[in-house]
């Protein structure tokens, strides 16, 4: 039977725990019941993929004010330092997440700031675009 518990995660792409597995093999008309299927699951060396929890990393219902969208998606610039552009994104490192706010010169398209933290506060924006004023002392966190 393990061998068959084998074959049943590896179509399931690991994706099976006992409860799916114990099913497959009722479905096959072998008796098993979950308890059974986790025993044969250990004895296979096989488990389940853990699903990856999610984490929220933007809050939209907010009351913040919110600016303008002055550039209307028109991101050809004619000059450098007319217009910027910024995103913030998140990192898995061996410190675990930290977050990464980049500002762009939407002329050059060269990075004129960033800053990273652990968390993602306001002043990890702010920081990205002190940056470009040379001010680049608090840019970790």
């Amino acid at each position: 039977m393990i061998p068959r518990v084998k074959e049943i995660h590896k179509k399931s792409r690991s994706t099976y725990g006992k409860r799916r597995i114990a099913e497959e093999l009722q479905s096959e008309g072998i008796m098993c019941g979950e308890h059974k299927a986790g025993t044969l699951m250990k004895l296979a060396g096989v488990q389940a993929k853990q699903k990856k929890k999610f984490k929220a990393t933007t809050d939209s219902k907010h009351n913040l004010p919110v600016s303008p969208n002055l550039l209307k998606r028109e991101f050809t610039v004619s000059q450098p330092n007319i217009a910027w552009g910024g995103d913030i994104t998140y990192i898995w490192t061996e410190e675990g997440w930290l977050y990464l706010a980049v500002v762009i010169d939407l002329y050059s398209r060269r990075v004129v700031g960033w800053s990273i933290n652990k968390r993602m506060p306001k002043q990890l924006v702010m920081d990205a675009i002190l940056m470009q004023s040379g001010d680049a002392s608090r840019h970790q966190g």
